[in-house]
């Protein structure tokens, strides 16, 4: 499970930026965001730490009407807010593949199409003349 070899190839430094400013343009930004957040997250040893961030993930992405909500199905909504005390570092994995899913089957083929990354294809591909 990592999007980020999907992300980058074969744009290698500014793939992923372009994508997240491509999301952002799309009013669509909190996906990448949640699944980057989630990057970090896993990588909290300190359980206070983890408790601390959870919460905070909770608050920005999971929570119903929260500010970035993400679109992801009540049972694993459910399972995020049993185990949301005591926070495993895996606490938001299927969330994050959830989210991993949307980005993969919607927003991602049309960035493919998209302009912007039309635009970046050029700057990194040699001129052909």
């Amino acid at each position: 499970f990592d999007p980020q070899n999907k992300l980058i190839s074969p744009l290698l430094l500014d793939g992923p930026v372009v994508y997240a400013a491509y999301l952002k343009m799309e009013h669509s930004d909190e996906n990448i965001k949640f699944w980057m957040a989630c990057e970090t997250y896993k990588k909290i040893a300190s359980r206070w730490s983890r408790i601390s961030r959870a919460k905070k993930l909770y608050k920005i992405y999971i929570q119903p009407q929260s500010p970035r909500e993400i679109n992801i199905d009540s049972s694993t909504r459910e399972t995020i807010i049993r185990n949301i005390q005591e926070p495993t570092q895996t606490c938001f994995e299927e969330a994050q593949k959830i989210v991993y899913t949307h980005m993969e089957r919607d927003s991602y083929p049309r960035f493919l199409k998209s302009e912007m990354y039309q635009k970046l294809l050029k700057t990194v591909q040699p001129n052909k003349s």
